[in-house]
């Protein structure tokens, strides 16, 4: 069973849809040990609470500096045997030290077909945003394996959402998250819960009939 750890920080929907996968038996060999959020505010927290779920509150703002922080985060994915980490939602750069504990062991939903709109400042509706102010036709979301870039580790799963007329960021963000986020997130974690996600020269391999 493989021990998942998901990071949030906001109102916890692609927490909702894992969830919601794992109840439903579409994600198997799997269960959500630990939420934890930079956010003591995040919705995020109730929903893993109202599961069960234990739920943690490790912020920046309770420690002297970023290292201190990090350590801490470390520290108690560590404590509760994590296997793979979801960031889903998780608006804190992950650094270095954690990468290197979990290699290809921690994942990330974007909501765009990286490598468009991603990177540094790209995050949230500003995503969005760059999308209708670029008037692409087609956006969607990529789950990635997480390394010490932005956006930059190796794709597991992407899924697309067409761009309508008359889309604001708040309505294509929804879309993109009903169409796409909720679908492939959950997915990917029921690949690699199966043993049939593999990383070869930077590239993902499934081992996988089904589409996403």
């Amino acid at each position: 069973m493989l021990k998942l750890g998901v990071l949030v920080s906001g109102g916890g929907t692609n927490l909702q849809a894992i969830l919601d996968a794992i109840d439903a038996g579409a994600v198997t060999n799997a269960e959500i040990s630990l939420v934890i959020s930079n956010n003591a505010g995040a919705y995020a927290l109730k929903r893993a609470e109202d599961h069960g779920i234990k739920a943690e509150c490790i912020s920046p703002k309770d420690y002297n500096d970023r290292e201190q922080f990090h350590r801490a985060l470390l520290e108690e994915l560590k404590k509760n045997q994590i296997d793979l980490v979801v960031l889903a939602g998780y608006l804190v750069a992950v650094p270095p030290m954690i990468v290197e504990a979990f290699p290809d062991r921690i994942i990330n939903i974007h909501p765009s077909l990286i490598p468009s709109f991603c990177g540094t400042g790209f995050y949230g509706l500003k995503v969005h945003e760059g999308v209708l102010a670029r008037g692409v036709k087609v956006t969607g979301a990529t789950v990635h394996f997480v390394d010490n870039g932005t956006d930059t580790g190796p794709i597991i799963l992407q899924k697309a959402v067409e761009v309508q007329e008359g889309d604001t960021p708040e309505i294509l963000q929804r879309r993109v998250m009903e169409q796409a986020e909720w679908k492939i997130l959950p997915r990917a974690i029921d690949l690699i819960a199966n043993n049939r996600v593999t990383v070869q020269n930077g590239k993902v391999i499934v081992k996988d009939g089904r589409k996403a």
